[in-house]
């Protein structure tokens, strides 16, 4: 089984403007493409101009997800907190305060 490929968008465009001179089949021969993902470069090209040659999945900062990820995690640390204060408040009213008789 072949490994996988990525093409950056400048690759992608050189892809497309080959196949418009030599041919979609011939271009698809020679970098080992299937015809339908030419067919969905050219499209999307078509549509988006060189944009949609780029990637499309999003994709999110390192820094970014670790901050998100702390950030979480401290929410649920003073969740359990806040829930701690509450319990102990009520049980507070509860119990009754016994004065010492002397």
């Amino acid at each position: 089984m072949g490994q996988r490929r990525t093409y950056s968008p400048e690759d992608r465009l050189a892809i497309l403007q080959e196949g418009q001179r030599e041919g979609q089949t011939a271009t698809c021969r020679k970098y080992n493409l299937a015809p339908s993902l030419y067919q969905r470069w050219k499209k999307k090209y078509l549509d988006k101009g060189y944009d949609g040659l780029k990637p499309s999945y999003y994709r999110v900062d390192p820094e970014k997800r670790a901050l998100e990820e702390e950030n979480e995690r401290l929410k649920k640390i003073i969740a359990k907190q806040a829930l701690e204060i509450e319990v102990k408040s009520e049980l507070l009213k509860k119990t009754p305060i016994q004065f010492k008789k002397k």
